[in-house]
């Protein structure tokens, strides 16, 4: 149990390595985005220390990273980041995970390409939605929340207001958190050069 009293289990969804940040690709070459989101979602799989972890994916080279990585593979095949996210809460809910106290009554969801990310501990609360925005207040990078809500997620554009309105909506608490190492994501060259990365090495993986 964290110090908060609540422990969540994480949620990563990773899409495929070798389609991850396309929008990089005039900055950096094919083999080394794959090798930059690799890093940055091990660099997150570790930031959840004790915390129990499933990757959410639909790619095999992922799925065989995640475990490699110590983490679980919540297999969910679907278009876009707010129906996987929103079928992994389910297959956690209908799991009965925390509806009995035996197991983790909440969640939390982070962000995979998040490369200063430290600790993912004490950020879950006990009824409550806790929202890590990014460094423009835009996005939502981590969030944390009670399973059972019917919590909507709109990720995208304006999440971070949007998943705000939502937690009130639904009668929740709602604690926003300024957390400056997990307010950096990569996925734009502004991006890469706000984070201070330096250019990842090619990954072999990649070009085979």
């Amino acid at each position: 149990m964290t110090a908060t009293g609540v422990t969540p289990t994480v949620l990563i969804p990773v899409k495929g390595f070798r389609l991850a940040k396309g929008r990089l690709a005039d900055r950096l070459s094919e083999s080394q985005r794959h090798e930059l989101a690799r890093t940055m979602a091990a660099q997150v799989v570790e930031a959840a220390g004790s915390l129990a972890v499933r990757v959410v994916c639909d790619n095999d080279e992922v799925a065989d990273w995640a475990r490699s990585a110590g983490a679980e593979v919540l297999w969910i095949e679907a278009k876009g980041l707010n129906p996987a996210v929103t079928a992994a809460v389910a297959a956690l809910e209908a799991n009965n995970l925390g509806a009995d106290g035996t197991g983790p009554g909440h969640v939390l969801i982070a962000h995979a390409d998040l490369p200063h990310a430290e600790t993912l501990g004490g950020l879950a609360e006990a009824g409550t939605v806790t929202i890590v925005p990014d460094r423009h207040l835009d996005g939502t990078n981590v969030m944390a929340l009670p399973l059972g809500t019917g919590f909507e997620f709109h990720y995208g554009a304006g999440s971070f207001a949007a998943h705000c309105e939502e937690a009130l909506r639904r009668g929740l608490d709602l604690r926003v958190r300024r957390v400056r190492a997990l307010e950096f994501d990569v996925d734009t060259p502004d991006d890469f050069d706000a984070a201070g990365l330096d250019l990842p090495r090619p990954s072999d993986a990649s070009s085979s």
